[in-house]
Parts: C-alpha cells; sequence; structure tokens
C-alpha cells in the first residue's frame, strides 16, 4: 500500500524536505524560540466565502505528542470565513515545524470534503443525501473522506468501514451488475427482497436493460408497499434531460397508486444538478464532487514570536481572537485581549470567542465531540447561514 503510516507521520518523513532542513539548520544557530503559528484560508473555491472546519480530529492526535505545545482550536464543524485562524500553535517551532506538511493535509482536504458536502446539503434542503464517493479515491482514505461528507451534512455513507466508525448503517442499493447476472432489474429485486435483513429499505435500480419508466413500475408492481423507492444512475450520453425523466417515472408510477415510491438519482450529481433535480429528486447520491472536491487552501503562518507580534508580507500579525455572534454568525477578528466593544450585527447579541484552548502540554483539555454532534452543530450552522 503506498501509503504512510501514523509512525512514519510522527517521525516526519512525510514531511517536506524543507522542514527537515530547516529544522536542522536552527538546532545549528541555536535558535529554540517560543512562536504562535495559525491556520488560515485566505480564500475559498466556491463564491460563497465560507467553509466547514475539519480533520480536527486527526490533528490533534498528532499534535498530543508534541512536548511543551499550546493548542487553541475551532470546535470541529465550524462555519469559518477568510482571514480566520482556525487552529493556533504555541510552542517552539523546533518541536511542531516538521509537521506543518501532515497538518496541512490533515485540515485542507477534510475541510474541503466536508465543505462541499455542505453546500450540496443547502442545495438539497431536508431531502435524503449520501456520499457515494469512496470509488473515487484510494482505498486507504475512504473512512477519512466520508467520516468529512458526513460532518458536512450527508446523511449517510456507502462504505462499511466509515459507517462503523460513524456510527450509523451503510447506505446503498445493487450494482448494475446484480441485474445483469441475474437477468433483469425485476428479479434482482425480489431477490433482494428475500435474502437482505428488512430492515434494509428496498431500492430498485431501474436503468440497467430497459426504460426508466417501465422498469420503475414492473419494479413497484413486484414490490408493491415494500418498495421504498428507485434509483436513476442513467448515463449522461443517455439522459438527455434528466429532470423530463424524472418527470415521466413520477407520472408513471403515481397513475398507477405508487406515490409512496421514492425517486433517487445518482451519477454525476453535484450542488448544481441538485438544484435543478430537487423538485422531482426525493434523494441524491453524490460521489466524485464531494470525494474530489477542491481542497482549501489552508496555510500556516508564524505571528509571533516570543510574544512580540511578527509574521511574512502580506499576514497580519499577533496573536488573535475570532468573535462570531451565535444568532446570525456574523463574525469579527480582534486581537487576543481586545474584545468587540459594539454588536456585531443587529443582533445585538454577546459576541462568542471561537478558538478555545484544547491542548496543553500533551492534555487535551476537553473530549473531542462524537461525528453524529460535529454533523449537528454543522445542520444548525446552515440553517442560520440560509436565514434572513
Amino acid at each position: 500500500m503506498h501509503t504512510a503510516t501514523f509512525e512514519e507521520i510522527s517521525q516526519g518523513r512525510v514531511a517536506d524536505v524543507y522542514l527537515l532542513r530547516a529544522r536542522e539548520i536552527l538546532r545549528a544557530l541555536q535558535k529554540r524560540q517560543r512562536v504562535t503559528a495559525e491556520f488560515v484560508v485566505k480564500s475559498f473555491p466556491s463564491p460563497d466565502p465560507w467553509g466547514v472546519f475539519a480533520g480536527l480530529e486527526e490533528a490533534v492526535e498528532l499534535l498530543r505528542r508534541v512536548p511543551r505545545l499550546t493548542v487553541w482550536a475551532m470546535p470541529e464543524g465550524t462555519i469559518f470565513g477568510p482571514h480566520q485562524p482556525t487552529l493556533v500553535l504555541e510552542g517552539r517551532y523546533l518541536d511542531f515545524g516538521i509537521y506543518e506538511t501532515a497538518l496541512l493535509g490533515f485540515l485542507c482536504q477534510a475541510s474541503g470534503i466536508a465543505t462541499k458536502a455542505a453546500r450540496c446539503r443547502q442545495a438539497a434542503g431536508r431531502k435524503l443525501l449520501i456520499s457515494f464517493g469512496a470509488r473515487r479515491i484510494h482505498p486507504a482514505l475512504a473512512p477519512m473522506v466520508e467520516r468529512s461528507a458526513y460532518l458536512g451534512g450527508c446523511d449517510g455513507v456507502a462504505t462499511v468501514a466509515a459507517a462503523e466508525h460513524l456510527q450509523v448503517e451503510p447506505m446503498g442499493t445493487v450494482p448494475h451488475a446484480l441485474i445483469l447476472l441475474a437477468g433483469d432489474a425485476t428479479t434482482a429485486l425480489k431477490a433482494f427482497h428475500r435474502v437482505i435483513e428488512p430492515k434494509v429499505k428496498r431500492v430498485a435500480l431501474v436503468d440497467t436493460l430497459g426504460d426508466e419508466p417501465a422498469e420503475a413500475v414492473q419494479c413497484a408492481k413486484a414490490l408493491g408497499k415494500h418498495l421504498f423507492g428507485v434509483r436513476l444512475d442513467t448515463p449522461a450520453s443517455r439522459r438527455g434531460d434528466f429532470l423530463q425523466l424524472l418527470r415521466e417515472v413520477r407520472w408513471e408510477l403515481d397513475l398507477r397508486g405508487f406515490r409512496h415510491v421514492q425517486l433517487l438519482v445518482s451519477g454525476g450529481i453535484n450542488e448544481d444538478t441538485i438544484h435543478q433535480l430537487t423538485s422531482l429528486a426525493d434523494g441524491f447520491g453524490v460521489g466524485t464532487a464531494i470525494s474530489n472536491a477542491p481542497v482549501l487552501d489552508f496555510a500556516l503562518d508564524i505571528v509571533a514570536v516570543e510574544g512580540k507580534p511578527c509574521a511574512k508580507r502580506g499576514k497580519l500579525s499577533g496573536i488573535k481572537q475570532v468573535y462570531r455572534c451565535p444568532k446570525c454568525l456574523a463574525t469579527v477578528l480582534r486581537p487576543t485581549g481586545q474584545r468587540p466593544t459594539t454588536a456585531l450585527c443587529a443582533c445585538r447579541t454577546t459576541p462568542e470567542p471561537l478558538l478555545q484552548p484544547l491542548i496543553t502540554r500533551g492534555r487535551l483539555l476537553r473530549p473531542l465531540p462524537l461525528p453524529k454532534t460535529i454533523r449537528h452543530h454543522v445542520l444548525t450552522q446552515l440553517a442560520r447561514l440560509r436565514s434572513p
């Protein structure tokens, strides 16, 4: 497997080599200053200037092993904006500098995936949203990818290992291969109903061999009230007007009394297609758009040396705090110790500091929340973003 072990990561073996050379030079110069460094995103890949902070749990596992380090962080799942520190480290640069590569990797990819999932959740509203993207990434990364997708708002994930970690049931229907080998969609569906435990929802895949509306009706007749939904994974080369295709399937099912059968769609789905199809589709399986989401481009920058403001050009020096209105999520950046003296917004609610102490000298100051708790936090914030 072309993947690094945690031991290799903690030994700095996946660090960019210039970080190792910098450590060697600083040791020769006997430069052992304590610094404050922060992780910040300057801009976001979407027009909406916000992201979902994720990847903290893995970062913590590494940072707990750094001696004499103090860590502040936003809670995982916090929606944040440009130039806002999400994770702050205070300690000797010699002790943690070689972990910059790994820490950025933890945060950049997980936050990118969680952000894309959150944007898909916004588009889908309360309709079913499932992460189907494990087959588009290295399998060793599947649990991380699906965890991030779940935190961002997906209702479920497809792979067994990720579902076990999240303490949820894995979600999925059947592959086209089963229908081809069983002979047709109805035969495969009847076998599924006979073999698979009742707690698993019965969803028919209706685009393998025949006309989608016809296959949907056949499967509905075969299972009746036991059929939860039909899934259309129709290839783009055969779709034409996908919304019209859904309209036809809905019409034919309703005409025959199968109004309870839901329409689920997958294959090339992203937040834009969700917006286009949400008037008819009841659920969405999103794969590549989430698993291969653009990373959030975090940077790690020193902002103070021995407590004195110090930063590279183009960066804001000094130790900072992010204050946010808990109602409308309006935020402001202030130097540490300088709380806002006026209301941030029309809510006139006391702003809350987002950066909280997390680690002191290897000791975790509070337990990390469960994935379900983080997901709830994300959904609560998304609802406030939509509010006028």
